[in-house]
């Protein structure tokens, strides 16, 4: 690990201005439980840190809409067993303890879940080619062992899948996440926060230079909708997902009349299902509108020569989600 200048900041302002100041590239510190991980393997090599583990953003408040405002300091763990969390938004709930063990939900935050980076075998290899952290050099895993990569929205320079599970339910609630930096503060709906690879896999969100999360809004519409969160791995525990699927439908009269669909495991971001939704919208929720909507979705996805088993897999856990919520076996 290489030696950095280490700054405890105690409120917003002066982290931002903190920040600011380093004349070396500098990053926040929260829980640490990726940060700390990219710093010992040389990947990040932040010539600052900004302690951020003091500021007042670990509440969970009520908003007028019905909605709830999450703190970006609110530990995973506290944010899971919440009553309000549980009560109104299950899903979330659930996607976060399928999520690392214990003692790392004790320690990660809710902003640091969102700034996350990949797990791709490549991405932590310093041997090998690897666009997001060494941007030009190539990517290793297109021809190499690729079974846990993305089959949608990937690009020639990466294909790398995001880890988290809590931004699979966060997108798929239709959260905003609220942001304070040297410009003032701004709101940026959740779909608009992680970004596909593109021409530039290295960057991650978009986020603006010292930008600082201060707190993530679920809105009142989303709230008390049957939902639930299917993860499906290699393994029962402590393992990423191959494919999971947070899924909110509510049926009356016999008809959809509201549907949130988002994916993990399969793409470089929370991937939201928007073509499957649009066509299980106002129509019967059947286990062949289900498939349709399902093969509607994936339609576009890319296999590579390890990984096509996801876009079957990808299917049935869709169809499973959704057939499930449409007999009210989920909450």
């Amino acid at each position: 690990m290489n030696p950095f200048h280490y700054v405890r900041a105690s409120d917003t302002p002066s982290a931002i201005r903190a920040l600011a100041d380093q004349a070396a590239p500098a990053r926040f510190l929260a829980g640490g439980t990726n940060l700390i991980d990219l710093m010992r393997e040389g990947i990040e090599r932040p010539g600052a840190i900004v302690d951020i583990t003091r500021l007042p953003l670990a509440g969970i408040d009520e908003l007028p809409d019905g909605g709830v405002r999450i703190g970006a300091m609110v530990r995973n763990s506290h944010l899971a067993a919440d009553r309000t969390i549980r009560d109104r938004y299950p899903l979330l709930s659930q996607a976060i303890l399928h999520g690392a063990s214990a003692q790392l939900r004790n320690m990660a935050t809710t902003g640091g879940n969102l700034m996350q980076r990949t797990r791709c075998y490549y991405f932590y290899d310093g041997a090998a080619r690897c666009n997001k952290r060494e941007p030009g050099s190539g990517c290793d895993a297109m021809d190499g062992f690729n079974r846990i990569h993305a089959i949608l929205g990937a690009s020639p320079l990466c294909i790398a899948t995001h880890p988290s599970d809590m931004c699979v339910a966060l997108a798929a609630l239709n959260a905003t996440v609220n942001l304070a930096g040297p410009s003032g503060t701004r709101t940026l709906a959740f779909g608009a926060f992680h970004r596909l690879p593109g021409e530039t896999p290295d960057i991650d969100t978009n986020l603006q230079p010292g930008e600082l999360i201060t707190s993530v809004d679920l809105p009142g519409a989303s709230a008390r909708l049957p939902s639930t969160y299917r993860k499906v791995r290699d393994r029962a525990s402590y393992a990423f997902a191959l494919v999971s699927v947070a899924a909110a439908l509510r049926v009356e009269g016999g008809v959809v009349r509201d549907v949130r669909l988002a994916l993990g495991g399969v793409a470089h971001k929370p991937w939201r299902a928007a073509a499957a939704e649009a066509i299980l919208l106002g129509h019967a929720p059947t286990p062949d509108a289900f498939a349709r909507a399902a093969d509607a979705e994936l339609a576009p996805a890319v296999p590579l020569a390890r990984n096509g088993f996801k876009i079957a897999l990808a299917r049935r856990v869709i169809i499973a989600t959704l057939s499930e919520l449409a007999v009210g076996g989920a909450r």
